[in-house]
């Protein structure tokens, strides 16, 4: 049985590399959570813009160690990934964004998120940012942008080296590992992308007042936060993709419609023309992380 399914696994990705090289346009997608569920999310949007297009697209999963290697390669003529990646690639390998996602969270109409920095409600030792010196503290993974950088530099801004300050630094993997590990008093604190306790309260997984905001803000933002917001994910388009073959993808996805199947899977509204990445830059640069490691 096993090497039947080796060979059946072997016959499937031989289809999927053969069918991928043969595409007129791939567009790599980072897959946070494993390449099925990557597809399952995207494989729509690549349906729609190849009976849009006339053309045809495939959608290219790409693990986190697999997305730099086939920027520079050209393997791939667009991609998307999450903000902080996609600053790397603009300075390393000269690619440009080309749209920004409209993200669907809960409802919520989202250009932007944030980092939100949690706690139990029933730890008294840690009200502030100041609290988690010498304290044990979880983020997602290092290259995770709302799930450790965005976090790190806030921290960094208040004066904390969590890596020299904090009595342990580690990382969970997922978002819903961090919230699981502070509950359980596995990490005194730690930091997730914002919408995750939203979401996690909403299946029933966890309540939202067993946790405590550190450095909570305040604004219109529609989810708990503890740092500067950034924009959403952005669609980029590698140095090698010409403009026009760029042009025409744009136009094409700014016609999608929420209700779309290509939005529904995705879990999306939309797409707007690219907003200012900037501010990730600067993250960037402040943390030495990304193009600056």
């Amino acid at each position: 049985m096993k090497q039947r399914l080796s060979v059946l696994f072997a016959v499937f990705f031989f289809l999927f590399t053969v069918s991928a090289q043969a595409a007129d346009i791939k567009i790599g997608v980072l897959a946070k959570n494993g390449p099925a569920k990557a597809l399952k999310k995207w494989a729509a949007t690549g349906e729609y813009l190849t009976n849009k297009l006339g053309k045809s697209v495939k959608i290219v999963p790409l693990g986190f160690d697999k997305v730099n290697p086939a920027i520079e390669a050209n393997d791939v003529d667009f991609f998307l990934v999450n903000s902080s990646m996609f600053v790397t690639a603009k300075v390393k390998f000269g690619a440009s964004a080309i749209a920004t996602m409209i993200n669907s969270r809960q409802g919520q109409a989202l250009d932007s998120f944030g980092g939100v920095i949690i706690t139990t409600a029933y730890n008294d030792g840690i009200n502030s940012i100041a609290d988690l010196k010498g304290k044990s503290f979880m983020a997602v993974k290092k290259s995770s942008f709302g799930g450790w950088q965005m976090a790190y530099k806030t921290i960094k801004d208040q004066g904390l080296d969590p890596f020299k300050d904090f009595a342990s630094m580690d990382f969970a993997g997922k978002h819903d590992n961090v919230v699981y590990a502070v509950q359980n008093e596995e990490a005194q604190a730690g930091t997730v992308r914002t919408d995750t306790l939203e979401r996690m309260a909403a299946s029933g997984a966890i309540a939202m007042e067993d946790f405590k905001i550190i450095n909570k803000q305040s604004s219109t933002f529609p989810f708990v936060y503890s740092t500067t917001l950034y924009p959403e994910w952005p669609l980029a388009k590698t140095a090698a993709t010409s403009d026009a073959v760029a042009q025409e993808v744009v136009a094409a996805l700014k016609e999608i419609k929420k209700d779309d199947p290509a939005a529904q899977k995705a879990k999306i509204i939309g797409w707007v023309a690219p907003l200012d990445y900037g501010p990730v830059d600067e993250l960037q640069k402040a943390l030495s992380v990304g193009a600056y490691k």
